[in-house]
């Protein structure tokens, strides 16, 4: 028997318990402060356009040579 897959699944199941636990607790302290709230909406919001403007293609890399 593979001894390791239930202790995998175990720590799997731990760390999912404390993760969710901590994110149920973050956002309780959240949605009572105002100040709290504008702090993560800025997040979500630097975060997004971080990702948009990491996305979009380099205009310096793309070359008529590097399409074939």
């Amino acid at each position: 028997m593979n001894w390791w897959k239930p202790l995998a699944a175990l720590s799997v199941a731990l760390v999912t318990f404390v993760a969710v636990g901590g994110l149920v607790g973050l956002a309780a302290a959240v949605l009572g402060s105002l100040a709290a709230l504008a702090v993560v909406g800025l997040l979500v919001v630097a975060v997004l356009a971080a990702s948009k403007w990491g996305s979009a293609p380099n205009r310096w890399l793309s070359t008529p040579y590097w399409g074939r």
